[in-house]
């Protein structure tokens, strides 16, 4: 099916989500497979995602993106900013002429309960416990947020917990704002915006 969420997040920059229920021809059609990928499932997130850059921007050049060492796709000669995500049947993919961007979407799991300590400091926590929405959610957002945050920054080696923290988390209706802080090389104050989607988190940052 055709894009299931799109926005324009201002006059150079865009924001897309692909509902994955095709076959693989389909896509192969549109995109190349760039990557060696074994997995069926996962070829088609590879695909749907390379396929919402096009959507979004369709003098996007696919076929000379790149893998850096830190596994984040790129262009050579960076004439869009761009981040790709998959999740379950979604593939989110954001772009931009001139910011650098990141994108994440995620569905809630259990699971990341028993991660919690390992990527938010006691007083992330106490804030997230604060927010009116269930703490499996709120957990979850905080993940999809710093994943956005990792994206956004694309040079790797970063501590989920030391150099990505939140200071603060707003959640109206369908929609959030995280004020962050990445602090490694240096300090920067960033926002993370998102919205409930479909059962999923999608978190984004274009700055």
């Amino acid at each position: 099916m055709p894009l299931v969420y799109q926005q324009n997040i201002n006059e150079y920059s865009k924001l897309g989500v692909w509902h994955i229920t095709e076959p693989e021809d389909f896509f192969l059609e549109k995109v190349p497979l760039q990557n060696n990928i074994t997995h069926p499932h996962k070829r088609l997130q590879h695909l749907a995602g390379r396929l919402v850059l096009s959507e979004l921007y369709e003098d996007f050049p696919i076929k000379l993106i790149q893998i850096a060492d830190t596994k984040k796709p790129f262009l050579p000669d960076e004439a869009f900013h761009f981040s790709i995500s998959h999740c379950g049947e979604y593939a989110a993919a954001i772009v931009s002429r001139q910011q650098r961007v990141g994108v994440d979407i995620e569905t809630p799991q259990p699971k990341i309960e028993n991660l919690k300590n390992k990527f938010l400091k006691t007083d992330e926590q106490e804030l997230l416990q604060k927010l009116e929405i269930n703490f499996l959610q709120a957990l979850t957002l905080a993940w999809s947020v710093k994943e956005t945050l990792f994206k956004w920054y694309a040079l790797g080696k970063v501590d989920f917990k030391e150099n990505l923290q939140i200071q603060s988390a707003r959640v109206a209706d369908n929609q959030f704002l995280f004020k962050c802080v990445f602090k490694k090389d240096e300090v920067v104050e960033l926002k993370v915006k998102g919205i409930f989607f479909n059962g999923n988190c999608l978190t984004w940052l274009c700055t």
